[in-house]
């Protein structure tokens, strides 16, 4: 890989929202001699970053310019829409694109949906970014819709969020450069997917040992062991006819 990256050590870039926690924790676990080092990156310059081989891997949103990188998705993210406590749409348990028509919906240059723009009428100007457009929803300028987890990074008390059933979704993908798969990225591949310490691919297993018989000193197999031999039957001292023990008789008197 080209770049600075510490061979000794792992690099992940994440993009806002993305919460790799549970990853990480289990990395620590599986490799502590590899310490892993996180990098939170904005949206736009997740693809770059892993290209300049500044970090190891990144985790990103899909869909994005995938030029000379791999990428595994992970997960699909629900899309809701950022509103007032106090508004209508807080009512509802869900609602679709059409509830939004005659709503002002923002659309801030960071947006992480894949559409031409939302639904809805358009504000004045576009947000910079989405943290923003979450300030402008505060102050009653319009609505917001975004991945689930970016609703929650900029939670606010005075704001909610319901489901948007027909809105486009965000998915949230693992991607490290095309040229090539080192180890360590092996082993983070691994961890997303679940796979156990045993189970971990590119891993040589080693062979089981066969089992050794057991021996003896001369490095022969042992003999079966002899049942002991049955003695003859010792004869009854009072016995009587054919062999049945017969009634014990009277002690004689001495002369």
């Amino acid at each position: 890989m080209a770049g600075s990256v510490d061979s000794s050590s792992f690099a992940l870039a994440f993009v806002p929202g993305v919460t790799p926690g549970k990853w990480v924790r289990i990395w620590n676990e599986r490799m502590p001699e590899t310490p892993l080092k996180l990098v939170d990156t904005s949206a736009a310059d997740a693809a770059d970053l892993v290209r300049r081989g500044e970090v190891d891997a990144v985790l990103l949103r899909l869909p994005t310019d995938r030029s000379g990188l791999h990428a595994i998705p992970l997960y699909t993210e629900t899309t809701v829409v950022v509103v007032p406590k106090d508004h209508l749409v807080a009512t509802a348990e869900e609602i679709s694109t059409e509830d939004l028509a005659d709503e002002i919906v923002l659309h801030p240059l960071d947006d992480a949906l894949d559409w031409e723009g939302p639904p809805g009428l358009p504000a004045v100007e576009r947000p910079a970014t989405t943290g923003a457009a979450i300030e402008l929803v505060a102050a009653g300028v319009g609505l917001l819709v975004v991945p689930q987890s970016l609703a929650r990074l900029h939670h606010r008390k005075d704001l909610t969020y319901r489901p948007v059933t027909d809105a486009p979704q965000s998915r949230v993908a693992l991607s490290w450069p095309e040229e090539e798969t080192t180890d360590v990225v092996e082993e983070f591949i691994g961890v997303v997917r679940g796979r156990t310490v045993n189970s971990t691919r590119g891993r040589r297993q080693e062979p089981a040992p066969a089992k050794r018989e057991r021996s003896g000193g001369d490095g022969k197999k042992p003999s079966p062991a002899r049942k002991p031999a049955r003695g003859k039957a010792r004869p009854n001292s009072g016995g009587g006819k054919h062999g049945k023990p017969g009634k014990p008789g009277k002690p004689r008197r001495r002369p």
